[in-house]
This record gives C-alpha cells, structure tokens and sequence, in this order.
C-alpha cells in the first residue's frame, strides 16, 4: 500500500477519547477477553498495555500511533467484551466508542481455537456498518491442537478481508494493519455493502424498517439504514433519542410496529431474536470454515488436573510455594550482590562526586540521603524482588492459569461474598493493587466491588512483597517470611467473611468461559514484566531520592525527631518499634516498598554503614512486626485515588480504616505475643 492513501471523511461525535482534534485515520481495535487484542496493539504502537489470558483486565480505552508506508494512523484499543449488547461496562464502552469515535475501520481479532464465540462480536460489529478487518489470531494454538481454520474462505463468506495473524510473535500484524488502511476512505461503499446477512425469514421481518430508514434519511451517528433499523429494534435508547431529535417520530413509529410483529411471529423478545441469529450465524459459519477438528487431549487433560478440587487445590499450593521459594532464594541472591556491586563501584564515585562540589557539610550529607543510599534503596529492592515477581505473574497471566485459579475458587470466594471471577483482581494485586482495583469493574455490584477492593488494600503487592523478603526473608529466614504471608493471608480472609456479613445484599453467581492453556511467549512475557517494572522505575525511583533527600535535611537539621515524637505512642508505646519506624511507614504511603528503602537509608544515616544490617537496630519481632503493618495497611496514595474514583471517596475512607485499623490491630498483637513465647 502507498502512503498517499486518503483518510476517511465519515462524519463524527466530539470524544473525550482524544485529547485534542480527533486524528485523521482511526482504527479500533475490538474483540473478546484473552485473544490478544492487546497484544496487538502492543505490536503495534510499541506501548506497554498490561495484557493477560482472562478476562476483565482492559478496562479502560486505550490510545497509540503509529506510521505504515508513510501513513499515520491512530490505533484505539477498546476494553475486552463478547457483545456489544451486554450491561457490563466494556460493552458499554466499547459500543459508545463506534458510534461517538467513528472509526474509519475496525480490526476485530477473533479466537481461531473458539471461532464461534469470537465470531458474535465481529458480526455485531459488521451490523453497525463499520468497514472491519478480521484478524483471525492464535493460529498457532488452533494448528497444535489441529483445528485448522480456512482464512479465505471465512473472508468470502462474511465479505470482508482475513488476516492470519499470531499476535506474540508479530506476525500477520503489518497486513492486518495495511489492510485496515485500504478500507479507510471507503466509508459509504464498505459500511453497506459488506456488511453480512442472517435467516432469510429475519431479514424478511427486517427489511420493511431497513426501507423506512432509507427513505427517511435519517442517520444516528452516520450509522447505514440497516444498521438503524437493528438498533431501533433492540431498543437502544441512545440511537432512539437521536432519531427523535432527528425529526423522525415516524421512524421510531415504524421501528416499533416492526418489533411488535417479529415478536408476534417469533414469540419472544426481540432482543432474544436478535441473539439467537447472532450465535446461530457465528455458529454455522465456523463450522463451515473449519476444514479439521481439535485433537488436543493434553491440554484438556492439564485445564481438568488445575479446576478439579481434588488436583487443582495441591497444584495451586504447589505454584504459590514455587513463587515463593524461587521470590526468596533469587531475590536475596540478587539483593546480596546488588548491594555489594552498588558499595563497591557507584557509592564511592558518587560520594567523591557530591563531595567535590558541595564540600563535606550537611549539604552533601543531605544530597547524599537521596542519591547514594536511596537510589542504592530503590533498586537493591526493585531488581531483586519485583521484576522477579512481574516475571513470575506474567507466566501464569499469559500460560492461562490463573483463569483455572478463578474456576477452582469459586466456591471458596463464595464465603467472603464474592464469586470466583472476583479471585483474578485479588490475584492481580499481588503484582500492583492500582490494575487489580481497576479490575473489579467486572464484578456486578457495588457491595462486591467494595469487599474486593479492601481485600486487594490488604493483599501483598509487588512492593510489600519486596518488603517482605527484603526485611524478614533476608535478615531472619524463609520461615518467618511465609509467616507474615499466612498471617495477612488469614487476617484477609477474616476481613473478607466479616464484611460479608457486614455489608448488606448477598454475592451473585458466576457464568465464566474456561479459556485453554497456552505456551507463553517468553519475549511477550519478559516485555510485559519489564514495561510494569519500567513504569515502577519511572515513578518510584524519583519519589524515592526526593523523599530520602527530604528525610537528610530533617535528620540534618534536627526536626526528623520532632515529627517522630507525635508517633511514638503508637509505633514506639504500642508496636515496640523504633522511633525512627514510624516514620518510614508513614512515607510509605508514597509507595509500599519506600518504607523499607528509608529504614535502610535512615539506619545508614543515624548509625553508619552497619546499619545496612537491620538487625543492628532491630530485632526479629520488630521487623516481623514492621512487615505486618506495612503489608496489611492502606497501599500507596496511587491505589487511594483510584479507590476514590472506582467507589466513591466515602467507601474509600471506609476501606482506608479498616486496612489501617486491622493492621495496627494485628501488629500489636504481635508485638506481644512474638516475645511472651519466647521468639525476639
């Protein structure tokens, strides 16, 4: 394709969507949870989008550029969703996209392994008259497990352009892409004439309103006649108000007549109608493009061996204690020789660097809090522990097991008043709480939505993990650590069953597609861990070095002890923990693993180069104690706003004290016990 291509001149709705002047050429990306769209879009803008094998995770739109054969094109990645006709909010964001944005094409990308499910979505989608290109992704799952899908002739039977394309390893993406731009620029042709057709008695039954929308001229959104006629007969109140507005009375008039007399003729809602052409469509058209069937019984056999209770609860076990052991053995092996490498080759260049412009005062002592032993803080615990971790839940995102995890939970989950779908964002925190309180957008109440979001406030994220390992598992040992583990794990549950019985309302049930396992790609999963880790760097790293700097001209000054004096009561009285402790917690508002950072720097700087020991100045109640508190407390003021905006700032503060509350609670608790049995 050359560059010289037109854009499309289809007329649009201002959008939030951009931030200035709507692009010239916009292509959506859209398509059901787990296949691959944002992937996809990572091929093809080289932006970081969080992706995963189940669904819920993108939730929100997502906006990248990019440049083929001299063209520029804007690529909008809409959240993950099996129809546009659902109440959840990714098929409420994904349909206002099409009709407010416009696209001047769509990439649907469908499942090759579970054509018929993923075919629904694009037909909808064809129904709204939006020229679409299918991009027809995880071919080489579908081929492993011998199902061989006929790209061409699944084009000439829905009458638009196939793309084969294998999204993790960037193949099929430039042609998807390319295609996508020739249709660009053909909007009034494409949007009609391609679009599919469904039983001959429906269309009957459909054709009468599809000619009144003709003759009456009427477009909402630029939506063709047909795609008018579909949408006034399911009701979809947007497109009624603006056919109203639109002086067609008449139209809505004849759109109700022609409901009235398909469900007379069908006897059911029209709504229901219109789904079962729908699935019988996708249905009958992938087995008719399907030259073979799956033969695939070893991963049948690996998807039944983790849902069984009777195998599923000792594999998942098995998988947490792996996690673990492999967070404690590497983490502490690369924390011990970062350390080391730091003292021996950046500390002294930067000491003698400070010390030749700012001289030997407090200035350079100041300086020093911040860019010696604070960068030497943020990454002796970032490396170690947390692009560890992102690695590691990046495999079991993209192997599709914690889809088998959310299936194997449901019963369980049941208890603290929410189902096993509700299981994957309290997974997710456990990398970073912000996307897993993002993620409990897919649960259907407000009561389930705000027990989940404390869970996830009480869960260990990546940062509090670091914490974790890097004050208890590396100066105590392993068995403490899993200690702090299991303790927040059962302090968690107990906070989950109480607010169930708390909250009023009861959980709902749980409809949920078991996707297949799957090989991760290893570069895919490497990029995704090291884009989560990059965005980590970017923010903590800064905070880290000003807060430590901050910290140095308190302790310089002498005012670090004045501010500590207002929590002495509470961390030194209560918890038994240094004064110093407290305000490290405190800080560690900013972010979780900043706490332990600036105990290290403010050890090192109260009692010199020992002090990168811990246990010079605490014992192993303290720092078991210290963890606790720091694991169960409220996370990061990143989490507070986007509690804030997922529940409202009144649920926030609730969730806020019942984290900070429980977790004082639990560290006092500890601070006594630890030592009257005879553990210090």
């Amino acid at each position: 394709m050359s560059g010289d291509a037109g854009s499309a001149t289809c007329s649009y709705t201002a959008t939030p969507i951009f931030s200035g002047p709507r692009p010239a050429t916009v292509v959506a990306l859209i398509g059901n949870p787990n296949v691959g769209k944002s992937t996809l879009f990572n091929q093809m803008t080289g932006l970081g989008v969080v992706t995963a094998h189940y669904p819920g995770k993108t939730l929100e739109v997502n906006v990248g550029s990019t440049s083929l054969d001299g063209r520029s094109v804007s690529i909008v990645d809409l959240p993950g969703t099996y129809s546009l006709g659902s109440e959840t909010e990714a098929s409420w964001v994904t349909r206002r996209a099409l009709l407010d944005v416009v696209p001047d094409c769509a990439i649907v990308v469908v499942d090759a392994t579970n054509l018929a499910r993923s075919l629904v979505i694009a037909l909808q989608v064809m129904d709204m008259g939006v020229p679409t290109v299918v991009a027809l992704n995880l071919t080489d799952e579908s081929r492993r497990s011998g199902l061989l899908i006929n790209a061409d002739r699944l084009s000439g039977t829905l009458g638009v352009p196939v793309i084969s394309t294998v999204a993790t390893e960037g193949k099929g993406v430039a042609p998807a892409l390319r295609t996508a731009l020739m249709m660009c620029g053909t909007c009034g042709d494409v949007r009609e004439d391609a679009t599919h057709r469904y039983g001959v008695g429906f269309e009957s039954l459909l054709e009468p309103l599809v000619a009144a929308a003709t003759v009456s001229g009427i477009a909402p959104f630029g939506l063709p006649p047909r795609a008018t006629a579909l949408e006034l007969i399911q009701s979809r109140s947007d497109v009624e108000e603006a056919v109203l507005e639109s002086g067609g009375s008449v139209l809505h008039q004849r759109a109700g007549e022609v409901s009235r007399i398909m469900g007379a003729a069908r006897g059911e809602r029209v709504s229901t109608t219109v789904s079962r052409e729908l699935h019988g469509a996708a249905g009958s058209i992938a087995e008719s493009v399907s030259d073979s069937q799956p033969t695939d019984r070893t991963r049948r056999s690996l998807r039944s061996l983790a849902t069984s209770p009777l195998t599923g609860i000792p594999v998942l076990f098995a998988v947490l204690a792996s996690v673990f052991l492999f967070l404690f053995f590497v983490g502490d092996l690369l924390a011990t020789a970062f350390s080391a490498l730091w003292r021996a080759v950046a500390s002294p260049v930067i000491v003698s660097a400070v010390h030749a412009v700012l001289g030997e005062g407090a200035w350079a002592r100041t300086v020093l809090w911040g860019l010696d032993a604070g960068i030497e803080a943020s990454l002796s615990i970032g490396l170690p522990y947390i692009l560890t971790f992102y690695v590691l839940l990046s495999l079991l995102e993209d192997s599709g097991y914690l889809n088998a995890v959310a299936f194997l939970a449901d019963r369980s989950m049941h208890h603290l008043g929410l189902h096993g779908r509700a299981v994957i964002p309290l997974v997710s925190g456990a990398g970073c709480s912000v996307p897993a309180v993002l993620a409990t957008r897919v649960l259907a109440t407000e009561r389930e939505r705000t027990i989940a979001c404390t869970l996830i406030a009480m869960i260990p994220c990546s940062a509090r993990t670091a914490v974790i390992m890097g004050a208890v598992g590396h100066y105590i040992g392993l068995l403490p650590a899993l200690g702090v583990f299991i303790v927040s794990a059962v302090v968690t549950g107990i906070v989950g069953i109480v607010l169930d019985r708390m909250i009023p309302g009861s959980g709902a049930g749980m409809v949920m597609e078991m996707f297949p396992f799957r090989r991760p790609s290893l570069r895919v999963v490497w990029r995704k861990a090291w884009d989560q880790f990059r965005e980590f760097l970017l923010i903590a790293t800064p905070i880290v070095i000003v807060g430590s700097i901050v910290l140095g001209g308190l302790y310089e000054s002498g005012w670090l002890w004045k501010l500590s004096a207002p929590l002495d009561p509470v961390v030194v009285g209560f918890l038994g923990l240094p004064s110093i402790a407290g305000l490290t917690l405190l800080f560690g508002l900013l972010r979780k693993e900043f706490a332990l950072q600036l105990l290290v720097t403010l050890g090192i700087a109260t009692m010199g180069e020992q002090a990168n020991d811990l246990l010079t100045f605490m014992g192993p109640t303290d720092l078991f104690v210290y963890a606790l508190v720091n694991t169960l407390a409220m996370p990061c003021v990143s989490t507070v706003a986007v509690l804030g905006r997922t529940l409202g700032w009144k649920r926030t503060s609730f969730v806020t004290a019942v984290t900070v509350g429980t977790a004082l609670a639990m560290g006092g608790l500890f601070a006594s016990v630890l030592p009257a049995i005879g553990w210090s």
